[in-house]
């Protein structure tokens, strides 16, 4: 039987029926094998890896970190955290108003001030800048099962994943521009030399001047990743080890992930396809020898659903496919079980894998 790769299909030229025909033909490739890592290749057929590694390099430097004017705005939020993990998409303006949003992947628009705000086709809501150009901060909370897309007014892009938290001026004042990310955002930068763009999170800031980057920061996971597709970044880590094999800040070049470990305060950086941490944006996951666990904590994450894995045997096997998300997750789950030995039973709002 003839062998299908997925990263080799031109998706975007095909039918609806040629797709239809494609995916049957994915499903009945798949390889039903009992070992410790697996292959399988799911109905991702709306997007395809097309980025490869490209070289690594990096720098360290010696510097500080000192806080700001937005993480003294966050810290005095925290407490709000808990209130925003379901229901819908909430904007909080400035004045302290909060915005419901419906659609399950809501999009914002900042106008050049950032005193309009667009939300969806129509709604456009107003918001004061200050006088004396001191930042006034919005929140955007994504909840599980729900995305969101942002401009904001320099131009910026960010999509926001389930279960995040995007704070950021109305508009950028000063000779920097800062945001915090909690929880999975991709960013596309415009560029400005003279001001420089910040992404704070709770370990690390991430600085850059026009570039395409993801930044994971889940409060529940043990790492703060950042994956650079184009462009340069520099990383600030915060509460490293203070010795002299540990420096505090790095550089990397696109094709490559620094991970920072919240536990031992380390950093690891690796080539990596780039591709496999974006593919969420167009409603795709990409995974490649990870383990059972960590699938079904994204696929929790993205349709607000609890997984429990019993068997810790099948929870740290490790597999390789697509997803496509674009499903319902009675499509998902079934396409997973397909290929693995599990067996599950999905309640209301629980799956409990066996």
């Amino acid at each position: 039987m003839e062998k299908i790769n997925p990263k080799n299909i031109n998706f975007s030229s095909m039918t609806e029926e040629e797709t239809s025909a494609l995916k049957n033909r994915i499903f009945n490739t798949i390889h039903k094998k009992k070992t410790r890592k697996r292959n399988f290749w799911f109905s991702g057929l709306a997007a395809a890896c097309l980025a490869g590694c490209i070289g690594l390099t990096f720098y360290f430097y010696n510097t500080s970190y000192t806080s700001s004017s937005i993480t003294d705005f966050v810290n005095s939020t925290s407490s709000e955290n808990e209130n925003h993990k379901e229901g819908e998409v909430v904007l909080t303006l400035g004045e302290g108003n909060s915005l419901k949003i419906k659609e399950d992947v809501a999009s914002i628009n900042y106008s050049d001030s950032g005193e309009n705000v667009t939300i969806g086709a129509n709604e456009v809501v107003n918001q004061k800048a200050t006088k004396n150009k001191k930042s006034v901060f919005n929140t955007l909370w994504v909840p599980y099962g729900k995305r969101s897309n942002l401009t904001l007014s320099d131009g910026t892009k960010v999509w926001l994943n389930s279960g995040s938290k995007l704070v950021y001026p109305i508009a950028f004042n000063g000779d920097k521009r800062e945001v915090y990310i909690e929880g999975e955002a991709i960013f596309e930068v415009t560029h400005n030399k003279s001001k420089p763009f910040h992404v704070i999170s709770d370990h690390q800031v991430v600085e850059v001047l026009g570039t395409v980057f993801g930044v994971t920061n889940y409060p529940d996971e043990t790492e703060t990743n950042t994956i650079l597709k184009s462009g340069s970044v520099q990383i600030s880590f915060k509460n490293i080890k203070n010795d002299s094999s540990h420096s505090d800040k790095m550089k990397i070049t696109p094709g490559t992930k620094a991970s920072f470990d919240k536990e031992n305060k380390s950093i690891v950086s690796e080539k990596v396809n780039v591709e496999n941490y974006f593919s969420w944006k167009e409603g795709v996951l990409i995974f490649k020898n990870n383990d059972l666990q960590y699938i079904m904590k994204r696929i929790s994450r993205y349709y607000n659903i609890d997984i429990v894995i019993e068997n810790e045997n099948l929870a740290k096997e490790t597999f390789s496919g697509y997803l496509d998300l674009n499903e319902d997750i009675n499509s998902v789950i079934h396409s997973i079980k397909e290929s693995t030995n599990m067996e599950y039973v999905k309640t209301e709002n629980k799956i409990l894998i066996k």
